[in-house]
């Protein structure tokens, strides 16, 4: 994708984070600085991991939901946890990156309880989206204001979004992000997951072309 320039000023809005703290975070794909934020807004901490020289334009960067059962459970409902080691894997190859991890951001912002009773709705026959309607909540409620604020702390100018999901891209631009370019996060799809990845496909318009490879071959 060419370079796509949001609207955010530098002067525009005052920065919702505050930098409490940072240190040397040791991990199974490198050493990251792990720093720390507050969100003054929402009052949620948050963390990014940051890999070499980040600042700059063209830093490679995931910004991560939390999702407490694919990040930490290891659950083959989504591909949530394995985006996440691939994104850290992918920064650290690279050299120079940022992974931002969103706490509040769980089940799209529903929170976590709301998502197991959708996840259970999925399991009767709805799809991730008719699930989150049926519980009379959004399909999604995450915000991005933060992730941007935190790049910019951090000094990045530009990204190169490892994402699937136009939506976070098209969210990150509003608030002032500039994209280089979307670079894909493709996870290979599980017999438990498929649906749940068609649904983000269909309903959500995240792009996952190696799924019609892998329905032509099944």
């Amino acid at each position: 994708m060419t370079e796509s320039d949001g609207p955010f000023g530098e002067n525009a809005r005052p920065s919702g984070v505050q930098r409490v703290a940072q240190v040397q975070l040791s991990t199974e794909y490198g050493v990251f600085l792990a720093v720390g934020y507050l969100d003054s807004i929402r009052g949620d901490e948050q963390i990014a991991l940051v890999y070499g020289d980040a600042e700059g334009d063209r830093t490679l960067t995931r910004v991560h939901s939390e999702c407490l059962t694919g990040d930490a459970f290891g659950s083959r409902h989504c591909e949530c946890g394995d985006q996440l080691s691939a994104a850290l894997r992918a920064i650290a190859s690279e050299g120079r990156g940022v992974l931002i991890y969103l706490q509040g951001h769980e089940g799209r912002g529903i929170g976590l309880l709301a998502k197991l009773r959708a996840m259970q709705l999925q399991a009767e026959g709805l799809d991730t989206v008719e699930a989150n309607l049926a519980l009379g909540l959004p399909v999604d409620a995450r915000d991005y204001g933060v992730a941007a604020d935190i790049l910019h702390d951090l000094g990045v100018r530009s990204v190169r979004l490892l994402s699937n999901n136009p939506r976070k891209r098209e969210a990150l631009l509003r608030h002032g992000i500039k994209i280089a370019q979307q670079v894909p996060l493709l996870i290979p799809p599980r017999e438990e997951n498929f649906a749940y990845l068609r649904a983000k496909a269909d309903r959500l318009d995240h792009h996952l072309p190696h799924l019609d490879s892998m329905a032509e071959r099944s």
